[in-house]
């Protein structure tokens, strides 16, 4: 009878601390919008250039083993790895937490107590054997195991080892949009170093013509055709371009130290073939859909795992109002002597014990928690929508870019061709009196920059194409 009240007592508090703890403050969530336009332009081919490897898609040899160097050695890349592992190991940790620690325990002490106290006064009293008292000091000597369990009902501690996989799986995307970046990265720079190339022997090249028209003007000079004003001004402009050709030099040695820097090297030089750049043209490229960005993209499939913990996290921070099952148990064997440690059942001990806790008065850090978690979800949603719409954005302008740039280049290179053949004309007139040096020297000055526009030019073609390539999630596959 009086045990049954006691049941009875016990189960109506456990219902009281349910009721109590479930009671949550409610929240506003969102939902991700995943949707995105049908294509980028009427087109709606499904060939993706981001499904061809790098390797192939970059043909130049000297290329490909400068990326191939880069993904072994590169410092960030590395660092990432590590980031990869350490997401592992939590992984890892929180599987545990929801298995039963299981440990061993061995121990040795010394009690003395007080005879004057009621326990004193029972051991003065208490004889082991006939004629044996206790000793005093007590000495004390344990060997055992024990368990203890949290009996995860409201998927708690699955729930945040989910999240732990989810965050692992999003270190991986990381590192594979790390790989694209850097991909992309060493590509631009060597473009930049063919194109720096080139420029440095238009340069040298317009250093022999306008050394050459300066000889010109000098014999004009000596025949009183022209003034000293006229020499010195051909002579400005050589020493103009001998100085630009320095700081293309300079250019060129940073260029090197950046690659260098990306392939985890000290300075030395890049091996490359800058004849080739000016032959180089854009190949076809292949957008796909944009529905197929939500595959292709690192950095929005890091987004869509990162939002699942975040949505997990959630879960978790609401179970913590939920009552938590503990059970812990413990067997081994005690006694004050080692003769009798191993005696059974005298020395033997054991204990099993269940505990029911949940939150009753003042769970404002439990509130706290669910609401930051709450917060963290909304704010994930929006990072993986607005992955979604910046990796759109990015391969429609490069898309139009690349459209652009080809008709650009075309006609810079007819401005080019025909700013050469101007060159010619304005010397021959200048030797005819037909034109003054001023003439000669704007033709030569405006050859010059559309010579060097028209590298600019095609090293923004190359570049497009290794934007696009990137933008359309290529490169880390």
């Amino acid at each position: 009878m009086f045990r049954n009240k006691i049941y009875r007592y016990i189960g109506i508090a456990g219902i009281s601390l349910a009721y109590a703890a479930c009671k949550m403050p409610a929240l506003t969530g969102r939902t991700e919008n995943k949707a995105v336009p049908a294509g980028y332009n009427a087109s709606q081919d499904t060939v993706n250039t981001a499904q061809v490897k790098w390797k192939d898609y970059f043909t130049d040899p000297y290329l490909a083993a400068l990326i191939d160097t880069a993904l072994k050695n590169n410092q960030e890349l590395n660092i990432t790895l590590q980031e990869i592992e350490i997401a592992r190991n939590e992984v890892r940790a929180r599987k545990g937490e929801y298995l039963p620690f299981v440990g061993v325990r061995a121990g040795a002490g010394l009690d003395k107590v007080a005879r004057y106290t009621n326990i004193g006064a029972l051991e003065e009293n208490v004889e082991i054997k006939p004629g044996k008292e206790t000793p005093d000091p007590l000495p004390d000597y344990l060997a055992g195991a024990y368990a203890t369990w949290e009996v995860d009902i409201w998927h708690k501690l699955h729930n945040a080892k989910k999240a732990a996989v989810s965050r692992y799986l999003s270190t991986i995307e990381g590192k594979n949009f790390v790989v694209t970046n850097l991909v992309a990265e060493v590509a631009r720079s060597y473009y930049e170093l063919l194109a720096l190339d080139n420029q440095l022997d238009i340069v040298k090249q317009n250093i022999g013509i306008q050394s050459n028209a300066l000889e010109i003007v000098k014999l004009q000079k000596e025949a009183t055709r022209v003034t000293e004003l006229a020499v010195r001004k051909f002579e400005a402009e050589v020493l103009s371009t001998r100085s630009l050709q320095y700081d293309i030099q300079q250019k060129i040695t940073e260029t090197e130290n950046r690659i260098n820097f990306l392939l985890g090297r000290y300075p030395q030089p890049i091996p490359r073939n800058h004849e080739t750049f000016a032959d180089m043209t854009p190949g076809v490229i292949h957008a796909g859909i944009p529905a197929q960005l939500l595959a292709n993209r690192p950095d929005i499939k890091q987004a869509e795992l990162e939002l699942a913990a975040a949505k997990l996290d959630v879960k978790v921070a609401r179970a913590r109002f939920y009552p938590s099952l503990g059970i812990s148990a413990s067997i081994g064997y005690q006694a004050f002597n080692p003769a009798y440690l191993v005696e059974t059942p005298r020395s033997l001990f054991y204990s099993l014990a269940g505990d029911l806790v949940a939150p009753l008065v003042n769970r404002n850090a439990i509130k706290a928690a669910y609401y930051s978690a709450n917060a963290a979800q909304i704010q994930a949603v929006y990072n993986y929508e607005r992955t979604i719409l910046n990796a759109y954005v990015e391969v429609a302008n490069q898309l139009a870019r690349i459209s652009n740039l080809e008709n650009s280049y075309d006609l810079k290179e007819k401005q080019v061709q025909a700013l050469t053949q101007s060159i010619t004309i304005s010397n021959d007139l200048f030797k005819s009196a037909r034109a003054d040096y001023m003439e000669v020297l704007m033709t030569q000055r405006d050859a010059l920059e559309s010579k060097f526009e028209l590298v600019e030019t095609r090293m923004q073609q190359m570049n497009a194409v290794v934007n696009i390539y990137r933008a359309l999630g290529g490169g880390w596959n």
